[in-house]
C-alpha cells in the first residue's frame, strides 16, 4: 500500500513540470500504463488531476484549492515560536514577531529579554510605524504605488531626533530596505532602544511577517547588537522555509552569529 502512495504521489510533481499523456507518466514512475491509469483514475476521482480533451493529464483544481485552503489556516505564530525562543536563548534579548493587519503592524508575539531591563511592547499592540524595523520590512514589501500612497496618507511623529521625518524619507528608506533585505530601528522610536529586524516570507517569496531583536543601548551598544543581524537572518530563514513547507519542522535554528555586520 505504501509504494502505491508513493507512486501516486510522485505523479504529482511530474504533472507541475507540464501535462503528460499516460505514456510519458508510466515511464517515468517505471510501471506498466495499466499501473499508471489506474493511479490517475484515483487522483481524478480526488480532483487531484484532471484529462484534458487531448487525454493528456494536468494538475486539478482540487489540489490549488487544498493548496490555498492549507496556506490560509497556517499560524505563524506557532510555527514561529520556537525559533524566537531558541534566539532568545541564544542572545537575550526581547525578540518579536509582527505582523501586518488592518492598515496597522502588530506584535503578535514577543520573547522577553533575560536582563532587568525590559520593553514595554505589547502582543496585540501596534508599532510605531514610521521607524519600526519589523513595520519597515513589511511595509517595503508592497508594491510601489501602494507604498507610495501608505507613506502620503501616515502621520510621522517625532519621538526622537532620529525618527522619520516625512514621506519622503520614509520612501527612501523602504527603498533602502527592500533592497537590502533587512531593517533596523536605531533609537527612532526611544532613544534608548535598538532594534534589528528580518523579513518571514511565504511560499511565494512575500513578506508575511517580520521578526526583531531588541535591546536598550545601557545593556549592548548599537554596535554589538547589529552583530547578531545574520543570526537574526537566519531564524528568519528557518521560519520562512517552515511556514512554506520546505523544511522540517525539527531543522535546527543556527545559535549563534558570525560576529560580523552584512
Amino acid at each position: 500500500m505504501s509504494q502505491t502512495v508513493d507512486r501516486a504521489l510522485s505523479i504529482l510533481p511530474l504533472l507541475a513540470e507540464g501535462p503528460a499523456d499516460l505514456g510519458k507518466v508510466a515511464d517515468r514512475l517505471g510501471v506498466h500504463k495499466s499501473t499508471a491509469l489506474r493511479l490517475l483514475r484515483t487522483l481524478h476521482e480526488h480532483g487531484l488531476v484532471h484529462r484534458q480533451a487531448d487525454q493528456r493529464y494536468r494538475l486539478g483544481a482540487r489540489l490549488f484549492a487544498l493548496a490555498q485552503e492549507a496556506v490560509e489556516n497556517l499560524d505563524i505564530r506557532e510555527i514561529a515560536h520556537p525559533h524566537l525562543v531558541t534566539l532568545n536563548d541564544c542572545c537575550g534579548h526581547t525578540v518579536h514577531l509582527a505582523v501586518h493587519e488592518e492598515h496597522e503592524v502588530l506584535y503578535i508575539d514577543k520573547v522577553e529579554s533575560r536582563y532587568p531591563v525590559r520593553m514595554y511592547s505589547r502582543i496585540g499592540k501596534p508599532v510605531a510605524i514610521t521607524v519600526a524595523a519589523v513595520a519597515k520590512l513589511i511595509l517595503a514589501d508592497l508594491p510601489e504605488a501602494e507604498r507610495r500612497t501608505l507613506a502620503e496618507r501616515l502621520d510621522y511623529p517625532q519621538y526622537t531626533p532620529r525618527s522619520t521625518p516625512n514621506a519622503a524619507a520614509f520612501l527612501k528608506e523602504l527603498a533602502r530596505v527592500r533592497e537590502q533585505g533587512w531593517a533596523t530601528d536605531l533609537g527612532g522610536h526611544e532613544e534608548s532602544i535598538n532594534c534589528v529586524a528580518a523579513p518571514v516570507r511565504g511560499p511565494d517569496g512575500r513578506v508575511v511577517a517580520a521578526m526583531s531583536v531588541s535591546a536598550p543601548n545601557v545593556v549592548v551598544t548599537a554596535e554589538e547588537l547589529l552583530a547578531l543581524l545574520p543570526v537574526v537572518r537566519r531564524t528568519a530563514d528557518a521560519i520562512s522555509r517552515e511556514y512554506s513547507g520546505s523544511a522540517p519542522a525539527d531543522q535546527a535554528t543556527p545559535h549563534q552569529g558570525n560576529g560580523k555586520t552584512p
